[in-house]
């Protein structure tokens, strides 16, 4: 939906950075700026960086940047509109009843229609799990030992043997072909059209909002798949959603349980667990782990016991790792999943087995334990080569030195041998990273002119953001016409007309980009660029003099490159040879 830039920058303004972001990040001032450890990536030490000046933040580990409204964006996953309803709400501002544009107002009316058809489909398998052809899945539902009020709680349901009931139906309300196959529940095809599910027991999958976006099913019978999912739709994306979470989300508990599946969810919360969600019958995902992070910071991974299980936790433990988020595994032992757990020793024994979840690094310490023969003191010496390897991947001292405890204690090895072993290690790694002067010299590349000149650019123009009084000197010499690359040169331009108006605002610049992640993330990292160690005023002149005449100089070339005509060409010889009797002066 398009607002009036205006209402966006109101929107913007009466939103101060720095305490929507503290909203979500524990931020420290240091100098001008406020720092922390980035929500977007897993670090330790504090990058993330918000300015009030130019209300922006950037962080300069992972290079993600913006204003307010991409933050929100960013953070929450959320659309623009969305975010802009968000923080109107927060600043108690009315945004204007805007036309949507025709595109806007199809593609919406579109969503509401699927969602509606999704309802519909999801109310039809309902009722028939109650009627004489679902007999025997509501026999399979009731054989899992869930009782009438989860069944309805999870809106559980069945799809017909009939391969085509769930098109009649719609069909009888008049729904368009077209219209039903952009639902995944469909297939139309010219020899007849047949429904994504039948002989299922249906699972609806709803997003946080209780809506159903999507189903899962599961074949009643020996056929294949097992499992069945609804395909990408224009609701349904499995990899940004997780099953559950729509209850899960209102648990109290400062943690979530991730299972493998649906049963493994309704199972748990039927036993009081109501903090479980599943996966979508895929890899976890960054997208997923996100999700996550915007409700618990420790996850306790429940996943199948069996090596299919095993091989899905150590693929998830990276993910979480990489967005900080705390991580441990349950051992249910003797039993594959925590529906079969439960019903064989109870919900006490399980909140047991979550109390002693064990962490995720010393969980996989065991898991590779099994490939060594640890009779065999060749292999037993490999085992603990590979522990002290993985332990050198802790780079705080502290943190390490924990570590180092726990596994020498779990895995019998004198600690001061394993630290020996891990100061070695380190080491070696060290010098395997770092180049040897004489058998490893480096191989001369000739830098590309392009990157110097664009270095400069990047330069020039977050000088004129960090200074705004080094601008009338900077235009004195310098248009945006001389940035030859293109986003700096619509950048330039917006700053330019900015400073005209004297309304410069790097935030303001960076409402344009919310949007497009790409090029949001480029210019804010534009407007951050790395201006190198504390310079002294002549020193620092002479370094905006020396970029003015690089960028000046490049322009002017590809301008003369480009000339069309003697007489044009003329014209740029002549600038070329009075800009180089300019004395370029800062100060």
């Amino acid at each position: 939906m398009y607002y009036p830039e205006d209402v966006v920058e109101e929107v913007r303004v009466r939103n101060d950075i720095l305490e929507v972001i503290s909203l979500y990040v524990k931020l420290v001032k240091k100098g001008s700026s406020y720092f922390g450890l980035c929500p977007f990536h897993n670090e330790k030490t504090a990058s993330f960086s918000v300015s009030t000046q130019k209300q922006m933040y950037y962080c300069f580990g992972c290079g993600a940047g913006g204003n307010v409204i991409s933050f929100v964006m960013q953070y929450e996953n959320y659309s623009f509109t969305e975010a802009l309803t968000m923080l109107a709400e927060r600043a108690g501002i009315s945004l204007p009843n805007v036309e949507p544009t025709k595109q806007e107002r199809q593609a919406q009316d579109l969503k509401l229609t699927l969602l509606d058809i999704n309802k519909m489909a999801a109310n039809y398998y309902y009722s028939q799990l109650n009627k004489p052809n679902g007999a025997m899945a509501l026999e399979y539902l009731m054989d899992r030992k869930l009782s009438e009020e989860t069944i309805k709680h999870f809106g559980l349901g069945f799809s017909n043997k009939t391969p085509d009931d769930l098109y009649r139906f719609f069909k009888s309300k008049n729904y368009d072909d077209t219209l039903l196959k952009d639902t995944g529940l469909i297939t139309i095809e010219e020899r007849g059209s047949r429904d994504k599910f039948w002989n299922r027991v249906m699972f609806p999958i709803l997003d946080i909002n209780n809506r159903v976006i999507g189903f899962g099913g599961r074949v009643m019978g020996e056929g294949m798949p097992k499992y069945l999912n609804s395909p990408e739709t224009k609701l349904f994306d499995k990899s940004r959603n997780l099953y559950g979470l729509n209850f899960a989300r209102t648990s109290r508990k400062d943690y979530m349980l991730l299972c493998e599946g649906y049963m493994d969810v309704i199972s748990l919360h039927q036993a009081g667990f109501t903090n479980a969600v599943a996966s979508l019958g895929t890899a976890f995902t960054q997208q997923q782990a996100m999700l996550l992070k915007r409700y618990v910071s420790k996850i306790i991974i429940t996943y199948d016991s069996d090596e299919a299980g095993i091989k899905a936790a150590l693929r998830a433990i990276p993910i979480f790792k990489e967005f900080g988020i705390s991580t441990r595994i349950i051992n249910m032992k003797p039993y594959k999943d925590p529906d079969e757990f439960i019903k064989n020793l109870g919900n006490d024994e399980y909140q047991k087995r979550i109390d002693e979840a064990k962490n995720s690094f010393l969980w996989e310490i065991d898991i590779y334990k099994r490939d060594y023969n640890l009779q065999d003191p060749e292999q037993k010496t490999a085992f603990q080569h590979y522990i002290a390897k993985r332990l050198c991947m802790f780079t705080e001292k502290l943190e390490r030195d924990n570590y180092m405890h726990s596994v020498a204690d779990q895995q019998f090895i004198q600690y001061e041998d394993l630290k020996r072993m891990v100061n070695v290690m380190g080491e070696q790694i060290v010098r395997i990273r770092k180049p040897d002067s004489v058998n490893e010299r480096k191989i001369y590349k000739p830098k590309s002119s392009d990157d110097g000149i664009l270095k400069s650019q990047r330069l020039l123009i977050t000088w004129m953001i960090e200074d705004e009084s080094l601008f009338d000197k900077i235009k004195e010499y310098i248009n945006p016409d001389d940035f030859t690359e293109q986003l700096y040169h619509d950048v330039a331009i917006k700053i330019y007309k900015e400073h005209e108006n004297g309304t410069l605002n790097p935030a303001s610049i960076l409402n344009e980009y919310v949007g497009d992640e790409d090029k949001s993330r480029k210019v804010a990292e534009l407007f951050n660029t790395d201006l190198g160690r504390e310079m002294g005023t002549l020193e620092k002149n002479k370094a905006i003099s020396e970029s003015i005449i690089k960028i000046k100089q490049a322009s002017l070339d590809k301008a003369s490159q480009n000339a069309i005509s003697i007489e044009q060409l003329q014209k740029i010889i002549k600038e070329q040879a009075e800009f180089k009797t300019k004395k370029i002066i800062i100060n």
